[in-house]
């Protein structure tokens, strides 16, 4: 034996040992480390360990010492060694993340593995190690949508008080429509679910029609009314808020949140609430469905009945409806609101400055912008009219009905009105009548929710 190794073998590891050697399913490396560990404690010379386990006499030196300093597992495991690749140095890592926050070439959006190994010269696995590590993902992204709507906060603390702190003597109801349901039957009944496969569906379907449910959430013990209707017009919504009101007790003032759907403020429905004392409407801000506290019910129906439902017909697709609905007033649970609306107002207040803009829905042609300003008077007649709406049933609590408001001249005087485009232009008369008109427009537009009369588009203070 080589000078200077003397191995110790335990009755335990020797077992071991023996066990490793016999055992026809252990790696081979592992059969012969531990054959030479069994024939070194024996007293075997080297040059006989070496005929017996057919390795050279470094490597028999190599697991002797191996043994000796780290024992029995020290010979199941290799030693880590050096790729054979030479790792990437930190300025290729801030190359990567560089260029990963910047545009990508030509038309294409963003960036991918492929494109961004090519581009700085590593493998794309190199690149996804790197995106992972900088918390990087910029083949996601987040849609958002900002309200415009004027009167935002105002909408937001007069429903999130309702469902805090609703009023005595009072049912505040969440109502919305889940129009366009449609009857879809599958083309081929899917298979079942079973161990290692999931359930199957057809892509493709046939559609029987549809219908729309109109529901109304109970926010205090989490009931829910809802008919279906084949229409959703406002003589559909008349005739379910009269079911409200048969289905409401007499005598209890009923606070109806909804959305800014026209039917909603339909002459016709305005008329219906003059002579209904007890019902107040109250509108969530534009764009902000998620306040409605029914929608998280229609996301439930959704997925619990109609994503994979099988449906042959609209009555049967009414009837699934109207199952769930019940099955929904047998066990109800109540709605409650967690959100903070301070961080709500607060994130909005963080998007952009315009809260309203004559130009913010036109295509940016000198033809399309001439026409919008043209048309923005009688938009902004309809502003006023529906804020005048908002006001008289939020005044329905205090018992008198609001005054109507009349919109007033800007207060730089320019009121365009006054710089409506002439019947017939040239193009390029358009184009210098653009510039002007534009050069009117406020730079700074109003972004305070205020119920003031003047128009929302004037100049701040």
């Amino acid at each position: 034996m080589r000078t200077g190794i003397s191995l110790t073998v335990t009755p335990a590891i020797r077992r071991h040992l023996k066990a490793v050697a016999a055992n026809r399913n252990s790696p081979q490396k592992h059969v012969w480390r531990a054959q030479i560990v069994l024939l070194s404690a024996a007293g075997v010379g080297t040059n006989e360990i070496m005929r017996q386990t057919g390795k050279s006499k470094t490597c028999v030196w190599r697991w002797q010492e191996r043994f000796m300093a780290e024992g029995f597992d020290g010979l199941l495991h290799d030693k880590t060694r050096p790729s054979r690749v030479a790792p990437l140095g930190a300025d290729v890592a801030e190359r990567v993340v560089a260029l990963t926050q910047s545009d990508p070439p030509a038309e294409t959006t963003h960036w991918t593995a492929p494109m961004m190994a090519k581009e700085i010269g590593i493998s794309a696995s190199s690149v996804q190690r790197i995106w992972h590590a900088h918390g990087l993902q910029p083949h996601r992204f987040r849609r958002f949508k900002l309200s415009n709507d004027p009167n935002f906060v105002e909408k937001l603390r007069d429903v999130v008080g309702l469902y805090v702190d609703p009023p005595a003597h009072a049912i505040v109801l969440s109502f919305d429509e889940k129009s366009q349901i449609q009857a879809l039957d599958r083309t081929q009944p899917g298979l079942p679910m079973k161990k290692g496969r999931a359930g199957t569906m057809t892509h493709d379907y046939k559609r029987h029609g549809t219908t729309t449910l109109f529901a109304a959430l109970n926010v205090l013990d989490g009931t829910v009314i809802g008919r279906n209707m084949q229409r959703h017009r406002h003589q559909e919504f008349i005739r379910f808020l009269n079911t409200i009101d048969a289905e409401v007790p007499a005598g209890k003032v009923v606070h109806l949140i909804l959305d800014n759907y026209a039917a909603h403020k339909h002459p016709k429905v305005r008329a219906w609430l003059d002579r209904h004392e007890r019902f107040v409407f109250h509108f969530t801000p534009t764009s902000c469905s998620w306040l409605n506290a029914v929608e998280g019910y229609f996301a439930k129906l959704s997925k619990q009945r109609l994503k994979r439902g099988v449906f042959r017909s609209v009555v049967d697709l009414q009837e699934a409806i109207n199952r769930y609905l019940a099955e929904t007033n047998q066990a109800p649970k109540p709605f409650t609101w967690t959100a903070d609306p301070d961080k709500i107002i607060a994130a909005v207040k963080r998007g952009p400055s315009v809260r309203f803009h004559p130009l913010g829905s036109a295509p940016f042609s000198t033809r399309a912008i001439l026409r919008q300003l043209a048309r923005h008077d009688a938009e902004h007649a309809g502003e006023i009219v529906e804020r005048d709406f908002f006001e008289a049933s939020a005044a329905r609590e205090l018992s008198h009905r609001a005054a109507p408001l009349a919109p007033s001249a800007p207060a730089d005087g320019v009121h365009l009105s006054a710089i409506s485009p002439p019947a017939r232009t040239t193009s390029s008369t358009m184009r210098l009548q653009c510039r002007r008109w534009m050069h009117h427009l406020p730079r700074r537009l109003s972004c305070e929710p205020s119920f003031s009369p003047r128009p929302h588009w004037q100049r701040c203070p």
